[in-house]
């Protein structure tokens, strides 16, 4: 058992980690803020307010996109600290490898496998959409007759379309496709034009009158009208969906190597990105929802509907192309960096070490690239849009849980690690008297560390225990005030024994602020998030988990390359010691020579 946690447990210690970066830091503000907006304003914008509005939230998807941005600002901020800690361009399977374990980090990186996956399948679902809106429901009329899928957890028909695109832009990266930061900054800035636009002309034609539709004048199965149609409910499992669209602002977390003054410019250029992006996302969903009742928005094209509704054929086009130019670009900015996910961690050894092959005429992960392009099309073919975005949100939810609980576990850690510190005796009157930190340690000492991530642990188990009630109860009912109002006391009590405990004084470029209050926010905001999930989303899943840690156990625990640098420290210590005993042998033996000597000249 104590070897399983070993390996569990073991980080990872590539001697990258310690030389100095090699990368330029050149990366401002400016260029950081871009890189956030450039890599999440795509499908959100574009289909997200339009899908969520119709059937969950309403004209409250408004709503529904800032609760979402909060939750993302959470996980952002926690993100950063990660970051921190590692200060080296990569991703947080990276971060958590160095800092908290091999199987945590596992954990992440194959939740980031399913985010890249489902987010290139999403967008490239999202295009597929567009085009058929564009031809007026042709291709998924003649499909959904000719290829009906009956599966209920499956979508309706096989979309060849997205599937096509998939396996296109896999064979454009596969051949050594670059990004460019200039393009990449056109294509943002056609896409915010685009944005200013829709956000004109949907102004001119908005109607307040919209957002108060009595519930006699509701089509049967929308709800009752009104802001909030499907009611709170609606609006939280709204929020869960519109948590996608703010998926892809953390990227500017891993520029820790290329950033000028990262303390400031990295948290700050997540702050604005994220304000740029929820008032893009609520400006859209606020005229969308103005301009055409909410019961009238189509999923999966609702601007070419809505301005054609109006009669504006021009804007409807110009909103349409660009639409398009920045769901092409989301789909790139989706794709390319699965397969370098996929060689990391093949790489380490934890996953198929074929995957981290690098083919010497292309320069790219090839064998990586096309095992990615290849799952991520099947994702494409065989889901609808509104699946693969419920199963992007999770994975990455989960992802977000995990960082934000790191945090928290990496700031109480002990680091009593020089001579001559106290000994902690570990009695229950000391435990007692360390839940609040009577004993007045100003550093992490074992118990303090101990207590700290038992309390983590209940804090997460108490928020699962309270979005199940939720769900179980009606909102609003006595049961679920009494229930949800006793679980959210312990709940601050568990935050409040973990704030009395003494905190890491190691010092970090950036440090999230309101510790453990942001941290435990954003665990119970993700988690409250992920409940909002329907039952399918939870099932695929969890399937998907279960499937990564067969593999792990079954290949990666026993082929990690983490074993051999283990043993590789283990010799170099002991060469170590050994050269030193023999220094401190000689240095005896010419000692006692020397004294020998003056012993004999005396006599």
């Amino acid at each position: 058992m104590n070897n399983l946690w070993n390996a569990l447990t073991r980080r990872k210690t590539d001697d990258v980690i310690e030389c100095e970066s090699k990368l330029a830091r050149v990366l401002n503000v400016f260029d950081l803020t871009a890189l956030g907006v450039g890599s999440t304003l795509g499908l959100g914008v574009y289909v997200l307010a339009g899908a969520v509005a119709y059937d969950k939230a309403g004209p409250a998807v408004t709503l529904s996109f800032f609760i979402a941005a909060v939750a993302s600002a959470f996980a952002g901020i926690c993100y950063a600290e990660f970051a921190a800690r590692v200060p080296k361009a990569g991703s947080a399977y990276v971060y958590s490898y160095v800092t908290v374990g091999e199987f945590v980090a596992f954990t992440i990186g194959w939740n980031l496998i399913l985010e890249y996956v489902i987010g290139t399948a999403s967008v490239a679902s999202g295009l597929s959409g567009y085009f058929d809106s564009l031809l007026g429901k042709k291709m998924s009329n003649a499909l959904g007759s000719a290829l009906p899928i009956n599966v209920g957890f499956l979508g309706a028909y096989p979309d060849f379309l997205a599937f096509a695109m998939v396996l296109l832009l896999t064979a454009l990266l596969a051949f050594g496709v670059k990004e460019s930061s200039f393009l990449n900054n056109i294509f943002t800035s056609v896409n915010l034009i685009t944005i200013c636009i829709v956000l004109i002309a949907g102004s001119i034609n908005a109607d307040p009158n919209n957002w108060f539709i009595p519930v006699d004048k509701v089509p049967e199965g929308f709800g009752k009208g009104g802001f909030m149609p499907y009611g709170f409910a609606g609006v939280m499992a709204g929020a869960a969906k519109c948590f996608y669209g703010f998926v892809g602002f953390d990227c500017i977390a891993t520029t820790g190597e290329e950033a000028i003054n990262p303390k400031r410019n990295i948290p700050l250029a997540i702050v604005i990105s994220l304000i740029i992006i929820f008032l893009s996302y609520f400006g859209v969903s606020t005229v969308l929802t103005m301009m055409l009742p909410y019961y009238d928005q189509d999923p999966n094209a609702p601007f070419p509907t809505a301005f054609e509704s109006i009669n504006w054929n021009t804007v409807k086009w110009i909103v349409t192309l660009g639409a398009v130019f920045a769901l092409c670009t989301s789909l790139l900015g989706a794709m390319f960096p699965l397969p370098r996910v996929l060689y990391a961690m093949a790489n380490d050894g934890i996953i198929f070490k074929k995957l981290s092959v690098v083919n010497n005429r292309t320069q790219t992960p090839l064998i990586a690239t096309i095992v990615s392009g290849i799952f991520a099309s099947i994702m494409a073919l065989i889901f609808d849009l509104n699946q693969l975005i419920d199963m992007m949100s999770i994975g990455t939810l989960l992802a977000y849980t995990i960082v934000a609980i790191c945090v928290l576990v990496l700031r109480y850690e002990d680091d009593l690690k020089a001579e001559g510190d106290e000994i902690v005796l570990v009695t229950a009157s000391t435990i007692f008297r360390q839940l609040f930190n009577f004993n007045s340690y100003r550093r992490p000492n074992v118990l303090s560390s101990s207590i700290t991530k038992v309390s983590i642990v209940l804090f997460a188990v108490v928020c699962i225990v309270w979005c199940s009630l939720d769900k179980v109860y009606d909102f609003g009912s006595m049961p679920s005030i009494v229930s949800l109002s006793a679980l959210t006391v312990i709940l601050i009590l568990i935050m409040i024994i973990i704030a009395m405990q003494p905190i890491s004084t190691i010092e970090l470029t950036f440090k999230v602020p309101l510790v453990p209050v942001i941290p435990c926010l954003s665990v119970f905001a993700n988690l409250y998030l992920m409940f909002q999930l329907d039952v399918f989303t939870w099932i695929r899943f969890l399937i998907w988990i279960a499937l990564g840690y067969m593999a792990y156990f079954m290949y990666g625990i026993w082929h990690s390359t983490q074993i051999q640098r283990n043993r590789n420290h283990i010799e170099a210590a002991m060469k170590l010691q050994h050269q030193y005993t023999n220094h401190a042998f000689e240095s005896d033996a010419k000692t006692n020579e020397f004294n020998k000597n003056n012993v004999i000249e005396k006599i």
